[in-house]
C-alpha cells in the first residue's frame, strides 16, 4: 500500500495589532494597531482554505487553494521580503558595483518591479495573501526581526526575510550615502 503525502498550508499572518482567530482557525478580526505581531496558522488536508477577515479597513476574504506556506499581510503598509541564501560564507566587504546592483534591485522591490515566484521575492499589498513557497517547513523572518546571526538554516529548506515598505524605505536611506 503506498501512503498518501498528507496536504499541509502553513499562513504567517502580519497585522499591526493583535490577532485574533477563532477555533477553527478560519475567521480572524485586527483592530487599529501599530505593534508589529504574527500568528501562523496550520491547516491539513486538500480542500482549499477560506479565511474570514475583519480589520479596520473592512470585512474581505483570503484564499489559500494549495499546498504551500502563504503569507497574509493585515498591515497597513505593503510587505516585502525574498529568499535568503544562508551559508557558511561571510562576505563582510562588497564592492561598490554590488552595493549598486542591490540597491537597485531594493528600490525596484519597494516598487513592486521584477517581482514574481520565479525570483523568489514578494510585494504583497495590504489585505492581501501571497504563497511563497511549496514548503511548509520554510522559514520567514517577518518586518522588525533580523535574522540572528546564531541562526541555524542546516535544517530549513528555505528561508525568507520580509520588510514593511517603509523599514526597506529606511534600509535604502542608510545604504545609499555609501555609494560614491
Amino acid at each position: 500500500m503506498i501512503a498518501c503525502s498528507s496536504h499541509q498550508k502553513k499562513i504567517l499572518v502580519f497585522a499591526s495589532s493583535d490577532i485574533q482567530v477563532d477555533n477553527t482557525q478560519k475567521n480572524i478580526s485586527v483592530s487599529e494597531g501599530t505593534t508589529h505581531n504574527e500568528k501562523e496558522l496550520e491547516f491539513s488536508g486538500s480542500d482549499p482554505i477560506t479565511l474570514n477577515i475583519q480589520s479596520p479597513a473592512g470585512k474581505f476574504i483570503a484564499n489559500a487553494t494549495e499546498d504551500g506556506f502563504y503569507i497574509l499581510n493585515l498591515q497597513k503598509d505593503t510587505v516585502v521580503g525574498s529568499y535568503q541564501h544562508i551559508g557558511t560564507e561571510s562576505n563582510t566587504r562588497i564592492s561598490q558595483e554590488q552595493l549598486k546592483l542591490r540597491l537597485d534591485s531594493l528600490n525596484q522591490l519597494v516598487l513592486g518591479q521584477n517581482v514574481n515566484a520565479d525570483n523568489k521575492n514578494y510585494f504583497i499589498l495590504p489585505g492581501k495573501i501571497s504563497k511563497i513557497s511549496t514548503n511548509v517547513k520554510s522559514k520567514v523572518f517577518g518586518p522588525y526581526t533580523s535574522i540572528p546571526s546564531s541562526f541555524d538554516a542546516t535544517n530549513i529548506p528555505e528561508v525568507y526575510k520580509f520588510y514593511t515598505n517603509q523599514e526597506m524605505r529606511e534600509i535604502i536611506g542608510k545604504l545609499s550615502p555609501m555609494l560614491k
